[in-house]
């Protein structure tokens, strides 16, 4: 047992709130793309999770923060138990480990409908006491598939594509702008819904929450890195969330803008998140991410070539698919997808 997780199961040992404190077990429980840690804290009469989140790394305020301000208003996010964040740990209520992608049946009419009425719940929170997903923080997002994706993982000379990126960029950010500005998760997807044993659905990794544009999750939600649909559910799905959002009061357009404004915010999320699957794998040694990189760029390029607008774009991505195919990290994972160049 490393020297943090004997630090962290003392203090759980202090704070823990039922019977049982000298036989609290730490099992580990598999961590996302950050550098915190989480465990299994068990005794023989309850499990919580205990989180390692090293202070000099991860900023955990935010977390206890949201969690008790969505949990006081009704979504469904763990409780915390106890935190100190002067040592980078929590202790949280346990939703257990079956995430929303090992229930998805795909012959149900529509396996999304409590994530949607979840998420809708979520976006008509007040949100003032967030930060703004403005320009900055959608640019600074998408400078990542240059950085990572292009250069460090194809090593393409992103300066060729400077032109073509910033036209791009400023069409995304426009689209993303002119949208309703509401509460956003920015990771609302399959690995990040948890169907609790009583069958209700809990919402995790939410402490990067910001103001932001309507479609922002809802792509995050149907156009999942790790999980397929067809396109044509997929634009059913969006037109059924569209007309929910119409029955609360929200001021949203027709149905062929809504679902273009969701397409080229989609743009802008797997621009980012190629890029992140590529810093994960490069610099933080986590190769898994690889695997997810091809449904990712796919959907990328199928929205850049729905859209006359992304013509350019369309034609530069279409010319990396044989540089995906040949290189040494994600060549593999593209011929097993499919893919022909």
């Amino acid at each position: 047992m490393g020297s943090r997780q004997a630090q962290l199961k003392n203090w759980v040992q202090q704070v823990w709130p039922f019977a049982d404190r000298d036989h609290i077990v730490l099992d580990r429980v598999s961590g996302d793309a950050s550098f915190r840690q989480y465990f299994r804290a068990v005794s023989p009469s309850a499990t919580l999770i205990a989180v390692d989140a090293p202070p000099d790394k991860e900023n955990s305020e935010p977390f206890v923060t949201i969690a008790n301000d969505w949990l006081s208003k009704g979504i469904r996010v763990p409780q915390v138990i106890s935190d100190d964040l002067s040592l980078g740990f929590m202790l949280l209520e346990d939703f257990s480990d079956t995430q929303l992608i090992d229930t998805l049946e795909p012959n149900r009419p529509n396996p999304y409908l409590e994530s949607l009425e979840t998420l809708l719940s979520i976006q008509m929170l007040p949100a003032d006491n967030l930060p703004l997903y403005d320009a900055a923080i959608l640019k600074r997002e998408m400078s990542l598939f240059s950085d990572w994706f292009l250069e460090a993982l194809l090593g393409v000379d992103s300066n060729d594509w400077h032109t073509l990126l910033d036209q791009t960029e400023g069409q995304l950010i426009d689209s993303a702008l002119n949208q309703p500005q509401v509460c956003v998760h920015r990771d609302y997807h399959s690995r990040n819904l948890m169907v609790l044993p009583t069958g209700q659905l809990g919402v995790i990794d939410f402490q990067d929450a910001l103001i932001g544009p309507i479609t922002y999750d809802l792509v995050s939600l149907l156009r999942d890195s790790y999980v397929g649909w067809p396109e044509q559910r997929v634009s059913g799905w969006v037109e059924d969330y569209r007309l929910m959002l119409l029955d609360v009061g929200f001021d949203v357009p027709n149905q062929a803008a809504f679902k273009k404004a969701f397409d080229l915010m989609g743009m802008q999320r797997q621009l980012k998140v190629l890029g992140i699957f590529c810093r994960l794998y490069l610099r933080d040694g986590k190769q898994g991410y690889l695997k997810d990189i091809p449904r990712t760029f796919g959907y990328l390029l199928a929205s850049a070539q729905r859209y006359p607008e992304f013509a350019d774009l369309a034609k530069a991505l279409e010319g990396l698919v044989l540089p995906m195919k040949q290189n040494q990290h994600v060549g593999n994972y593209l011929r097993s997808d499919g893919w022909s160049a």
